[in-house]
């Protein structure tokens, strides 16, 4: 049986999908993001974010997701802790298209 075509969001942020209150605590969240990210690595279809593997960043982390998809559809969203004590990874990839968005966002390149 044949599946049907899966329906792709356009790539633009809808923040009319978070409250207020949301949308000001996805900024705290980005920020605090920003600013404990070990390391950004270029992927074929978008980023990956490397981070200490704290407990409350992890926390963190999926809080942020659990908002961005709300305003942001188009993400695919990989959270992974390596074993071993290893790093947190965030990965923000997409169909074509999101890699430049991020781009564009983040100032690279």
């Amino acid at each position: 049986m044949k599946k049907p075509p899966v329906t792709e969001s356009p790539i633009a942020c809808d923040f009319s999908a978070l409250t207020a209150e949301q949308r000001a605590h996805r900024q705290i969240l980005a920020r605090q993001m920003h600013a404990v990210t070990k390391e950004v690595r270029e992927l074929p279809d978008g980023y990956a974010f490397r981070f200490s593997a704290e407990p409350e960043l992890c926390l963190t982390l999926a809080e942020f997701i659990t908002l961005e998809r709300l305003c942001c559809p188009f993400f695919t969203f990989i959270l992974e802790l390596e074993r071993e004590g290893g790093p947190l990874w965030l990965r923000l990839t997409g169909h074509e298209g999101v890699k430049q968005f991020l781009q564009a966002e983040l100032g690279t390149k």
